[in-house]
């Protein structure tokens, strides 16, 4: 039912967001990425996930649902199997790299990686690994329940704070990759390898189950 919008509800979005997103987690899954860039570097792609993270949420709380159904005739589901698609490659990339694609002490290495932290900033490290298609709806169906423009207001300011926690935890991994040894960073590179491609197989399981579901229903069967 839709209803007058309060604080409660800005509260319930962050703290679901947050608890959706787990920082330990994403840190973790951070970490080899980011690892490879200099602390300048790595401070250019906190700004910019900080930046899209929100741009993403605002458009998903204003004009998501319109988006998704009425212009691009996509479902929050299709978001989630093309995050997966996307996060599988990166995982299955960190799990048989080279042990010298971690090491960030290595001028050569960061030489080649130092003018490209733009081709990161979007994919894999906006989406699918910080907001993806869940995330999406999550901040469509709140929007969808407050149904006021009062309650849009504050629903973006949650998802303003949320953004902010995005981009300090990839601003912490940066850190934390910098005072790691080459051997510490290869092995949470493999760990990381691993966690990715599990998130990538839950996301296309359970977002290609629901797609299926989706069409069975509309056919009658």
């Amino acid at each position: 039912m839709i209803h007058t919008f309060g604080v409660d509800e800005a509260v319930v979005l962050f703290l679901t967001l947050v608890a959706l997103y787990s920082p330990i987690a994403a840190l973790s899954s951070y970490l080899p990425i980011v690892g490879r860039f200099s602390h300048k570097d790595q401070l250019k792609l906190a700004i910019s996930l900080f930046t899209n993270v929100l741009l993403i949420s605002l458009i998903a709380i204003w004009i998501g649902e319109w988006l998704l159904e009425k212009v691009l005739g996509l479902s929050t589901d299709a978001l989630v199997v093309t995050g997966g698609i996307a996060l599988i490659f990166e995982g299955v990339h960190l799990m048989i790299g080279k042990e010298d694609q971690f090491d960030i002490h290595d001028p050569e290495v960061a030489d080649t990686t130092a003018a490209s932290w733009r081709s990161v900033s979007f994919m894999p490290l906006t989406f699918p690994l910080t907001i993806g298609g869940t995330t999406f709806g999550i901040l469509v169906a709140f929007r969808a329940d407050v149904g006021t423009v009062s309650g849009a207001v504050g629903l973006s300011i949650a998802a303003l704070a949320y953004a902010l926690v995005t981009g300090v935890t990839l601003f912490a991994a940066g850190r934390v990759a910098r005072r790691a040894s080459q051997r510490t960073q290869v092995l949470l590179g493999r760990l990381a390898g691993i966690l990715l491609t599990a998130i990538a197989v839950t996301l296309l399981i359970g977002g290609g189950t629901r797609m299926v579901q989706s069409i069975l229903t509309a056919s009658g069967h």
